[in-house]
């Protein structure tokens, strides 16, 4: 059993992980003796999940491997947290006798009674995310210092929001400048940005990484699916891809790859970024649709047929073959509108229960990457440069004139000149065509514009 290996690549038997290890060790050149170094960056709640997976995996092998989480310092948990936190703690049997035989016990009763403030990095520690105090994790070595973190570090994964990456990757390059080997840096993020010029195209997190430290493209990769992530570290059965160069991704995912989570690999790199970060948009109107309608299944069904019909009229002006992304992206789109940060934002902010003045990052969820979303595909989409002919009124429009769901996020979210209720009325509105038309229209013209994903017409 113990070098026996599955179909899909996933090794079981007491020395299937250290086989893994050992031979992306051989991978990367590793001699006997120098641990094969992974820090993640950034403590959001995918980020802690994918650290302590391979903290669950391979941390026991200690003389091969070392695994550590950077996140910044001085981040306060507030009274209520860690009473919540201090409960999540009592009802779980095995984290009770973690925490007591660690010492660490006694800090969670007297924050509790408000004797004494935790921090996130404190908790963390201990194997505590901030943004999902419900799931216990494995206690994570914490680096709280950035060029500690990541100056010897042979695997970096990204796990900051889209918004936070270029500037934390620029600091990281002013530690790289004197180093001799190429780091592989793993992407968890799923956001974008637009740039307008020189011609209007995407910017990816992959791409803002490469410019910010000079590491060419071929070693950065992109890890992506339709996954929560506290259901993943409960071994809820999920997959991934992971998108790339061959000469990384293959080994990777078969690194990466558990019973439980099975990871793909992939070539296309940049589109399956793309795709994580439009299903955000779509989310957030999803749940106001949700809050408004008060669960109506019907009213979910006919946004969810209106956002479909515009998520792949966007595709094909992005993709040279769209019909490969319809799977992940329709499988990534439904566990968000289930269980995501992005529809729980779009019900909080329709019931009135969050507001537009609280910003994009909430307390206990993170950063609600949707948002700046809406605001690079509107802004791109608009350009008078991609314009199309429109079908009944037979004149050049911007690519955004038909897409309604998505100019009235807009108008909610960005410009604030709409309310919540809004998104109901979009999906009324008599004059708009059928979803049917939208997809037949992208499939039949000649959509693609490579120039948008920053490559040459």
């Amino acid at each position: 059993m113990n070098n026996s290996v599955h179909s899909n690549g996933s090794a079981h038997g007491s020395n299937g992980a250290e086989d893994k290890l050992d031979e992306l060790r051989r991978l990367l050149g590793k001699s006997e003796g120098d641990p094969l170094r992974i820090v993640s960056i950034g403590a959001g709640a995918w980020g802690s999940v994918f650290t302590a997976l391979l903290q669950d995996s391979y941390g026991h092998f200690r003389d091969k491997v070392l695994i550590r989480i950077w996140r910044r310092p001085g981040r306060s948990v507030d009274r209520a947290t860690s009473e919540h936190l201090f409960e999540v703690i009592n009802s779980r049997e095995d984290v009770l006798r973690r925490l007591i035989r660690r010492c660490a016990y006694l800090k969670y009763v007297e924050a509790r009674l408000g004797d004494r403030t935790l921090y996130a990095d404190e908790i963390l520690k201990d194997g505590f995310c901030l943004n999902m105090i419900d799931t216990p994790l494995c206690p994570l070595k914490v680096v709280t210092n950035l060029q500690e973190a990541v100056w010897d570090a042979d695997i970096v994964v990204n796990g900051l929001p889209s918004t936070e990456t270029r500037e934390v990757f620029e600091e990281i390059s002013r530690y790289w400048k004197e180093r001799i080997t190429v780091p592989i840096i793993i992407s968890l993020a799923k956001g974008i940005e637009a740039a307008l010029e020189p011609v209007p195209h995407i910017i990816t997190p992959t791409q803002m990484i490469s410019r910010a430290t000079g590491v060419t493209i071929e070693n950065i990769l992109y890890l992506g699916g339709p996954n929560i992530a506290s259901e993943i570290y409960n071994k809820e059965y999920a997959n991934a891809r992971i998108c790339g160069a061959e000469k990384w991704r293959k080994p990777l995912a078969k690194f990466l790859r558990q019973p439980y989570f099975i990871v793909w690999d992939n070539s296309d790199l940049v589109t399956h970024e793309v795709m994580g970060g439009l299903k955000n948009v779509y989310a957030i109107g999803a749940g106001m649709v949700a809050a408004l309608t008060k669960e109506s299944a019907t009213s979910k069904a006919v946004y969810f047929a209106h956002c479909t019909s515009e998520m792949i009229f966007i595709t094909h002006l992005l993709a040279e073959e769209p019909e490969k992304l319809a799977g992940p992206l329709l499988a990534d789109t439904y566990v968000t509108l289930l269980k995501g940060r992005n529809a729980w934002y779009g019900q909080m902010l329709a019931k009135g229960e969050l507001s537009l003045d609280m910003g994009d990052s909430i307390k206990g969820k993170g950063m609600i990457q949707g948002v700046s979303a809406v605001r690079a595909f509107y802004e791109l989409l608009s350009q008078s440069s991609l314009s199309l002919l429109h079908p009944d009124e037979n004149k050049p429009v911007a690519p955004v004139e038909l897409c309604p769901i998505l100019k009235t996020l807009y108008k909610i979210l960005i410009t604030r000149e709409l309310p919540s209720q809004a998104i109901l009325q979009a999906l009324r509105d008599e004059t708009m065509n059928d979803p049917r038309d939208r997809i037949e229209m992208a499939q039949s013209h000649a959509f693609y514009r490579p120039s948008l994903l920053g490559q040459p017409q």
